[in-house]
């Protein structure tokens, strides 16, 4: 089917069951942030590919809803003919809706919706008389006709000694929580909140290591899990005695067994609006509030945080060889016209990793972005198009690995010849908002987005800014991208404490010319000189190469940071390396300044 083909088919499916306007998303049941094939329906209508979307479809018109990070991408992908493109949080569907001045009976997909975007969308459009209509049919069902089968990945347990703490142990302390709110069960429905609580992983993603499934948790009583059970069997798991397996069409119907007559449970934000309504038609009485798996997981804890320190000093070593290697061969092969590509760099950082030991796989798609493809913040290298890194552009490559006993995300930009003054000032603004944050002393609880502004303002003093989020919390063996930590403007009202681990990735793009982005992992510790404040220990072990930055514009305290930073990666790494990365690594890592006038960059050991 062609794009035009595809819409048509969905129109014609929307006016047989009365609908004058339709809501697709890119989320599936889960609100996964990259979904099995099968549930890529607005990839499938649309083309476009990024991880968060959502589009509105009328009669006469269809608009695709990307944020900032995809605002390029979408223009590239979709058939401008067929699709208007709008951005997600300036201009929303709701207000595409209130566009419209006749009623509309706008159908959607229950299970794909969250509580809270029902609600919230409900709301904004009341005033316009629009009727939201919650179907029980998923109309990709008919119209995808070559739609792939749902993943039946394989199970591996997550040993205790790993996790640091059994699954059982893991469960009754949500149990607890959950008695203290006098809630008689809790609703799990982010897959990433089910591997933690069962100390099992999933491979029904690649690089997603959940198992894609649903859960209830009741006070009394054995776990409810609704997976496909071929995924255990094929992994040889027996469930432990307090978990029972039921098939996933089951699970609403065991949800209402549960519910009736009680509280229950449930996080508005990605419990699916389904699952609200059926808590109420069993005459149960839903109950919304912050998920207590996901807070209780990202709190980690001693021996996973020993194992997030081991597999970033691997994942330093992998990307100290990579940059030492592009560094020697970029300018070389481009000088005999045969020049390294964007998808050769991205499959050598995987060689590299796949070289160190507990490497399982990737934690996401490595954005390998060379020139003006850097400008894309979430860009995807072809090989069919066989994009050079060349010495007159910037390289940025955003990467990261799934270890047996943590999850590493780093982004490095590299210049292999000459910068405009212009781009190295942008490039030292990022370099100062980088080291702001992660130098920072704060209160202990302290909220993200109280701190996000630390590694905005040196861009803010040029009248610059970047459209993303400037950090996130990752899994352990997990999720690259794990809630419900972020640094953002907008407010995340999590608090900051010892255990948790958070990216800092500040960065700017100008469409059509460049992108530049820094990115490290970090721990939230205690601060060792001042009581009930809290600091960021750096857990990414890989070089800041400087060539891209005007050194002379950084403050002693700054230059101090670097050489405190670096010195820690020299120590990490230098017994791990040898040749060439040897000698590219001690190298990069030679002091730039005296570190009297910096505060002291904290360990986390």
């Amino acid at each position: 089917m062609t794009p035009a083909d595809k819409l048509a088919t969905l129109r014609g499916w929307m006016a047989d069951h009365g609908l004058s306007a339709y809501l697709v998303t890119s989320a599936d049941a889960h609100q996964s942030e990259d979904c099995p094939e099968r549930d890529r329906c607005l990839a499938w209508l649309s083309g476009f590919s990024g991880s968060l979307g959502r589009a509105l479809i009328t009669a006469d018109r269809a608009i695709l809803f990307v944020d900032g990070r995809y605002q390029v991408q979408a223009t590239r992908q979709v058939d401008p003919t067929l699709w208007q493109i709008a951005h997600l949080h300036d201009a929303p569907p709701e207000a595409a809706l209130r566009s419209f001045s006749e009623p509309l009976r706008v159908g959607y997909d229950p299970m794909l919706w969250t509580v809270s975007q029902i609600e919230e969308m409900t709301a904004a459009i009341a005033p316009a008389g629009h009727d939201f209509v919650a179907l029980s049919v998923d109309p990709f069902a008919l119209i995808w006709s070559d739609r792939p089968a749902a993943p039946m990945g394989a199970l591996r347990r997550m040993p205790d000694e790993v996790a640091g703490e059994s699954g059982a142990e893991k469960r009754a302390r949500v149990r607890e929580h959950l008695r203290e709110q006098g809630l008689a069960a809790w609703v799990v429905t982010r897959p990433d909140d089910i591997a933690w609580l069962t100390n099992t992983r999933g491979r029904d993603v690649p690089m997603h290591p959940v198992p894609l499934s649903v859960a209830i948790l009741p006070v009394d009583g054995p776990m409810i899990w609704a997976i496909f059970k071929d995924k255990l069997t094929a992994g040889q798991i027996t469930p432990d005695p307090d978990v029972e397996i039921t098939p996933p069409e089951r699970f609403l119907d065991h949800l209402a067994q549960i519910a009736e007559g009680n509280a229950i449970g449930l996080d508005p934000n990605f419990a699916p609006q389904a699952v609200e309504a059926a808590i109420l038609k069993a005459g149960g009485t839903p109950v919304r509030s912050d998920d207590p798996v996901t807070v209780l997981k990202a709190a980690k804890n001693a021996v996973e945080l020993a194992g997030y320190r081991a597999a970033h000093v691997k994942d330093g070593v992998a990307w100290t060889g990579f940059m030492a290697w592009l560094a020697e061969t970029v300018p070389a092969r481009f000088a005999t016209g045969n020049p390294v590509t964007e998808c050769e760099a991205a499959d050598e950082i995987l060689r590299l990793r796949q070289q160190q030991d507990g490497f399982l796989e990737a934690s996401f798609n490595s954005i390998s972005a060379a020139g003006t493809n850097a400008a894309m913040c979430h860009y995807a290298p072809k090989r069919a198009e066989n994009v050079p890194i060349t010495p007159e552009a910037l390289y940025l490559l955003d990467s990261g690995g799934q270890y047996v006993n943590g999850t590493t995300d780093a982004t490095r930009t590299l210049a292999f010849g000459p910068v405009s003054e212009d781009v190295r000032r942008i490039a030292t603004a990022v370099l100062k908002g980088f080291i702001a944050l992660s130098s920072a002393r704060f209160p202990e609880g302290s909220f993200p987005h109280h701190l996000d502004a630390l590694a905005r303002a040196p861009l803010w003093q040029m009248g610059l800014d970047y459209d993303h989020g400037t950090g996130h919390g990752v899994g352990h063996s997990l999720l690259v991208h794990e809630h419900p930590h972020r640094f953002g403007k907008r407010a995340n009202p999590y608090p900051l404490l010892p255990g948790h681990i958070m990216t800092i990735e500040p960065g700017y793009y100008l469409e059509g010319q460049f992108g530049l982005r820094i990115e490290n992992q970090v721990e939230v510790i205690a601060d060792p000189e001042v009581p009930g404040f809290c600091r960021f220990a750096p857990l990414t072990m890989a070089p800041i190469p400087l060539g891209l930055f005007d050194m002379a514009l950084l403050t002693d305290r700054e230059r101090g940071w670097l050489d405190q930073y670096h010195a820690q990666v020299r120590m990490r790494l230098a017994p791990l390396l040898s040749g060439i990365a040897r000698d590219w690594m001690l190298a990069q890592t030679e002091p730039s300044a005296k570190v009297g006038h910096s505060q002291g960059l904290p360990r986390n050991e």
